[in-house]
């Protein structure tokens, strides 16, 4: 029996393969506290919807809580590294809490500046210029085989985030390498000082970036999100956007628009090599596309778990918090819930309800790029499964995801295929 006090979401093993400590904590204890993070993890789905709909008692403020996780996987760092960190940190801009990190009603305040970018209509008005996406990279896709990760699962979510962003053709190559390097795999254990100042060295580049094309929007806006957060205003506050604040937006649409989707394509594709007779079942079908996308997105949430701020003395499950506590809502662990889901750990295409899954979160905080990174899943899935056949792993060893505090990510997929022509 596995020890409890010695359970810590830090553990890089645990990270990579939690399930059977996520099964444990859900039966042994559903509000756990992690001594090493100083916080409580949740980890049942009745008490995880419990607090998401409580925004009163749990803030989603949690901005103190990353810094100081981002200070303690940095510990350690030798006294020149953490020099040269700090003058890379002064030359980036601080972003102010704006969607994710905020509750109502300053949350809807930014939320709304965008959202209609992200409704079923405007989704539905853009799929044929997505599904182009989806079959020029289907299309590139060489046999015998490929990096999964490198061929597909990230570039696609990257162009398509970089078209809705409007980052011009000649900056794409710099918008990528910034993408990919200084967003990718948030939090991720161990963190060395030298991945950290590489990344922020990165990021910053990106921002500089960013800047440039807000003040060029500015000055001749276009249809597309930079132009949209260049050129709105604060209802509430008569007031145009600051810089840290369209970065601030645009750096959480990085991460959702393109890791998180990424991470799915690559743990479908996965599941698809490992379980082959789901390949015919699936081929052709979309509505069986459409339970597997959400089959995949409860088996390996992109985004593992998010904190809240308890804002008062509260219990959750019985289980005692006081205001100033965080807990960690872990949906990867609610997502596995045997209480909520039958056969939680397989995948099953005739699934009811497979919606509930909590992938894309709850409440306000819902994943305002829900229906566009669906709309990615499904068109990929259907046309991947067009047109490749007999796919399979190419590798003798097994793919495992980069450990991470809040995402979880696949660093490589090697799969072998044949093509239909």
């Amino acid at each position: 029996m596995t020890d409890l006090e010695s359970i810590s979401l830090l553990d890089p093993a645990i990270l990579a393969r939690p399930w059977d400590t996520y099964r444990l904590l859900r039966d042994e204890s559903p509000v756990f506290f992690d001594a090493t993070l100083n916080l409580h993890v949740v980890t049942r789905y009745d008490l995880i919807r419990e607090a998401i709909k409580d925004t009163a008692t749990f803030s989603s403020r949690f901005d103190e809580f990353m810094a100081r996780s981002t200070m303690t996987l940095m510990a350690g760092a030798p006294k020149e590294m953490q020099e040269a960190l700090g003058a890379v940190f002064a030359r980036m801009i601080p972003l102010p809490p704006t969607m994710l990190t905020l509750d109502e009603p300053r949350h809807t305040m930014f939320r709304s500046l965008v959202s209609r970018l992200f409704t079923g209509r405007a989704t539905r008005q853009n799929e044929a210029s997505v599904a182009r996406v989806v079959e020029e990279h289907v299309a590139a896709l060489r046999e015998p085989g490929a990096d999964f990760m490198q061929a597909f699962a990230n570039p696609v979510p990257l162009r398509i985030i970089a078209d809705r962003l409007g980052i011009p053709p000649e900056d794409r190559q710099r918008f990528s390498r910034g993408v990919t390097s200084a967003a990718a795999q948030l939090m991720s254990v161990p963190l060395t000082p030298d991945e950290v100042l590489r990344r922020t060295e990165t990021a910053v580049d990106l921002q500089d970036l960013l800047v440039d094309l807000l003040a060029a929007r500015r000055a001749d806006p276009r249809d597309d999100m930079i132009s949209i957060l260049a050129t709105s205003e604060l209802d509430q506050e008569r007031r145009p956007l600051t810089d840290a604040e369209a970065l601030s937006i645009l750096n959480q649409f990085l991460v959702a628009g393109h890791e998180t989707t990424s991470s799915s394509f690559g743990w479908g594709m996965l599941t698809l090599c490992r379980q082959p007779e789901l390949q015919d079942r699936m081929r052709g079908n979309p509505e069986r596309v459409r339970t597997f996308v959400e089959e995949t997105l409860r088996l390996e949430s992109p985004v593992q778990g998010l904190p809240r701020l308890v804002t008062r003395n509260t219990e959750l499950g019985g289980y005692p918090l006081t205001e100033g506590d965080y807990v960690m809502l872990r949906f990867g662990a609610a997502n596995r819930d045997e209480r909520q889901f039958s056969e939680p750990d397989s995948v099953d295409l005739e699934r009811e309800k497979a919606g509930m899954q909590l992938a894309f979160g709850s409440g306000i905080h819902h994943c305002i790029g829900a229906p566009l990174a669906r709309q990615e899943l499904n068109l990929g899935y259907l046309a991947l499964l067009d047109s490749l056949r007999d796919i399979r792993l190419d590798t003798t060893t097994e793919p495992v995801a980069v450990p991470s505090l809040l995402l979880r990510g696949l660093p490589r997929l090697d799969i072998t295929f044949s093509k239909t022509s």
